[in-house]
This record gives structure tokens, C-alpha cells and sequence, in this order.
């Protein structure tokens, strides 16, 4: 569920937190030397006891020690920040909230660093991320973070960025069998109230046009929807388009997937909560530039109404697609996306977002997603924001000579390799969502491996990663 951690921001270190806190962090490192902090002193030196236990300050290390405290003990952690960098410090953050589970309070003293008080508060908010049904929660997260002696703007800025990204989380991790494409859709148009955005929902005889989303939907009881989210500050420098593939639940179609590959398919719709979840807080952002949001929304699932493989389909604009393989549907409902964007919205910049193939996963691992581009000034801005964000990209080819294969002998064009040779897959469904751009400054962001993750890992927590929101806020504030 939502974030319940609420940050506070205290006084100078030498303030510190209340007395009677019995939880309290201190940052040390290879740069910085602790602070002095006299409601956190040691029975012992710092210095013999980091030696003791041979820390070296590296980012998420934790050495914990008892000191007295008037009426009894506390509890002081020793948090390693590294360089002091925003990645050490949001995997410091993540490390002291995971310690704290189960605690009211934890009182946290923020690096002598300039700007660390944002990835501080956003690594341990995002680390006390949670998402259960049921009362049965073990390890339930600290319920407050007091950051002592940090910047209230920064704490604010790091607090958005985590909210937003645990919205990903939250409708990512969100059963299939309550996440319909209407639920889903339902829930963007609540976001879009709460953050002042202009909305718009096709549904039924009204996504006629859309023949990519309608095929890819028309297997299941649940029908499709097409979601539209826009923000237009005052005096836009440019207006960009995000697209989001949302397919709630992916079977495979009469393409049916194994059951393995089945398990995490509430999560491919990944894609369009990061876009949901990016627009929810352009406002807190004060992002200059217009932003509209389109999200993809449809169960691909299996019924005598399924699409079939062989079956021709008429995208929106035109465009016909021959549908070899059913389980290629992300691409089907994404076309349909940036063909209307490109007809009907004059964008400068197009970015799509999506759980797209296994082929980027197998090729990149599980924390880096694959970047596709037509433009180098949009590669090198979302490539540096990754890097900034900490959800790294891959800059990957777009091959001209493999568009060939998508050739299809009874339309425009296959939706996947005609000769079905498993090769270049990830490649292939980018220069297919390429056909769609109309040219515009183009990016495509597989995210198939970061989205989902199997473990606690800094930051991340298992389950949906809510990757690609820090990202395009990131992108777009630039």
C-alpha cells in the first residue's frame, strides 16, 4: 500500500532529535568524519569501534551500538555513506529504514553533503515500502523518520519522488483478477483529479479507431480502455508525449505463454503506472514543459473471441498489422498510442514505456533497462537522467537492415519476425513501434527486466520496482 513512513525534518545536528528517542543514525565514511551528535554518544570511541568491526563507510553498511540514555539505552546505527554521492546515499537511506521495522521512530542525522537530504529521504522512504492484502504484515516499517540538521525543500523534493514511484508500485502490485483496464483507468482519472490534470477515457464503440488495442482486448470480459492525462503549465517550452503500455494481465493469448512466465503478468502494465505515476507529480515538480499521457489499457487474455495468430488487424491511422504470435501484444496496443499521438497531438518529443520483451531482460539483466532512439540529444537526456536517478538505461541499436523481417506477405507489416527465428527480439519490437512515431523525435524504454524485482535490494523492494517515474521526472524537470 501507500507509503505510511512520514518524514520530519528537525534542527541542526547539534539540536538533534528528542531524548527520548531510542533509535538514532549517525552517517560515517571514507570523506566525512562523524558529527558530533552528544544524545548519541558512544560508551566507547567511533573510531575503535568501526575498527572493531573493520567498517570502511561503504553505502547501506550498518555498524550498531548501545549508549546511555537518561532512564535507560538507546540505540545508535552507524550508517556508511561512500563517496556521498545521491546513489550511496539513497542506498545509505534504504539501509537505516530497514532497520528501523517495527519501530515509532527513528531519528536520522543527514551527511555534511551538499544536496543529500533528497536521496536520504527518498532511499529510506522507498526502503519502507510495503504492499500486502491482509493484516498479516511481518515487518512492518518504522512509522516516522526525523532527518536531523537537512534541507526542508530537498526533504520535500525526496518525499515526491518516493510517493510517486510507490504509486507505480502500488498499481503494479495490484492483483489481475481486481487491475481490469477499466480499474486501472478509473484510478488514473483519481490521479488526474488530485493533481490538477485534464483527463480523458475511450471505452467501448469509441476505440473503434484503435484496432491494436481492441484485438489485443477482445479475448477477455474485461474490455479495453485507452486513457488520456495532460498537463500544460504556463508558457510550455515543449510539449512531450508519454506513452505506457497497460496490459493488466498478459495470458499470452492463444499464444499461450508457460505457466512460469504467466506468474508476474499482473505486472506488465508497468509501463503505464509509470506514466500515471510521473504525471501525478509534474505539479510538485513545476515541470516546464507541456505533458500529455497516454496509457494502454486491455487484458490479453484467451476465449473464443481471442485474436488468432494469422488474423489482420487495422492499427489506428491505418496502418495494417499481420499478428503472428499473440503474445506480442504490447507492441499492438503501443502503435495504436503513438500513431494517435503523432495524428492528433503534434508532439515534439515521443517516449514509450513498457514491459516489452523477455529478449531485454536476457540481455541487459534484471537492473537495466534497454534504450531505443531515433534522436541523439533525447537518448543522451534520458540516458543522463538514468544515470542521475539511479534506474539506469542502455543506449541499444536500432538496425535498419532487420526491418526487413517484419515484412509481412497480406499486410504492412508482421508484428514479429516473419520467419519466427527468436532472434534480435527486443530490437525487432522497437523498430516495429518505430513504424508508429511518424518520424518525431522518438524514444523506447524496455523495461522488462528493472520493473519487477525478486528481492529487497537498497531502494527497491520485491515485487513491482515502480522503475522509469524517477526517471522521466527526472528527464522532464531538466
Amino acid at each position: 500500500m501507500p507509503i505510511e513512513t512520514t518524514p520530519v525534518l528537525s534542527g541542526p545536528r547539534t539540536a538533534g532529535p528528542a531524548p527520548e528517542a531510542d533509535l538514532v543514525a549517525v552517517p560515517f565514511g571514507p570523506g566525512p568524519t562523524l558529527p558530533a551528535v552528544p544524545w548519541a554518544e558512544l560508551p566507547v570511541p567511533a573510531d575503535a569501534l568501526l575498527a572493531q568491526y573493520e567498517a570502511k563507510g561503504e553505502p547501506g553498511e550498518v555498524v550498531e551500538a548501545t549508549a546511555p540514555r537518561e532512564g535507560g539505552l538507546r540505540r545508535v546505527l552507524l550508517y556508511g555513506v561512500g563517496d556521498g554521492s545521491p546513489g550511496a546515499l539513497r542506498k545509505a537511506g534504504a539501509a537505516v529504514a530497514r532497520r528501523a521495522r517495527r519501530r515509532a521512530s527513528l531519528s536520522v542525522v543527514v551527511p555534511a553533503v551538499e544536496g543529500a537530504t533528497a536521496p536520504l529521504v527518498e532511499g529510506a522512504l522507498l526502503a519502507s515500502y510495503s504492499f500486502t492484502i491482509g493484516d498479516g504484515r511481518a515487518g512492518k516499517p518504522v512509522r516516522e523518520i526525523v532527518f536531523v540538521g537537512g534541507d526542508e525543500r530537498e526533504l520535500r523534493r525526496g518525499e515526491a519522488l518516493a510517493r510517486a514511484t510507490a504509486l507505480a508500485r502500488d498499481l503494479v502490485n495490484t492483483p489481475a483478477s481486481v487491475k481490469t483496464p477499466a480499474w486501472l483507468a478509473d484510478r488514473a482519472v483519481e490521479v488526474a483529479a488530485g493533481a490538477g490534470l485534464d483527463v480523458r477515457v475511450w471505452a467501448g464503440p469509441e476505440l473503434d479507431e484503435f484496432g491494436g488495442i481492441r484485438a489485443v482486448g477482445q479475448g477477455s470480459v474485461n474490455p479495453p480502455r485507452l486513457v488520456r492525462l495532460s498537463y500544460t503549465p504556463e508558457n510550455p517550452r515543449a510539449h512531450v508525449v508519454l506513452a505506457g503500455k497497460g496490459i493488466t494481465f498478459d495470458s499470452g493469448g492463444l499464444s499461450l505463454k508457460p505457466t512460469e512466465g504467466m506468474k508476474t503478468m499482473k505486472t506488465d502494465m508497468a509501463g503505464g503506472a509509470a506514466v500515471i505515476a510521473a504525471m501525478s507529480a509534474l505539479a510538485d515538480f513545476e515541470v516546464p514543459v507541456r505533458v500529455t499521457g497516454l496509457v494502454a489499457c486491455a487484458e490479453n487474455s484467451i476465449s473464443g473471441s481471442a485474436q488468432r495468430p494469422g488474423d489482420v488487424i487495422r492499427q489506428y491511422g491505418g496502418r495494417t498489422v499481420e499478428v503472428l504470435n499473440t503474445d506480442a501484444e504490447g507492441r499492438l496496443v503501443l502503435a495504436d498510442a503513438l500513431a494517435y499521438a503523432d495524428a492528433e497531438l503534434d508532439p515534439d518529443v515521443v517516449i514509450d514505456v513498457a514491459t516489452l520483451t523477455g529478449a531485454a531482460k536476457i540481455a541487459l539483466g534484471p537492473a537495466i533497462a534497454a534504450l531505443y532512439s531515433t534522436d541523439e540529444e533525447l537518448a543522451a537526456g534520458l540516458a543522463g537522467a538514468g544515470e542521475a536517478t539511479g534506474e539506469r538505461l542502455w543506449r541499444m541499436p536500432l538496425i535498419d537492415d532487420y526491418r526487413a523481417m517484419l515484412d509481412s506477405d497480406v499486410a504492412d507489416l508482421a508484428n514479429v519476425d516473419r520467419a519466427m527465428s527468436g532472434s534480435a527480439g527486443s530490437i525487432l519490437a522497437a523498430l516495429f513501434l518505430r513504424e508508429f512515431a511518424g518520424g518525431r523525435p522518438w524514444a523506447h524504454l524496455d523495461i522488462a527486466g528493472p520493473a519487477r524485482a525478486g528481492s529487497d535490494e537498497g531502494e527497491i523492494t520485491k515485487g513491482g520496482t515502480g522503475f522509469g517515474v524517477r526517471l522521466l521526472l527526472r528527464y522532464l524537470t531538466g
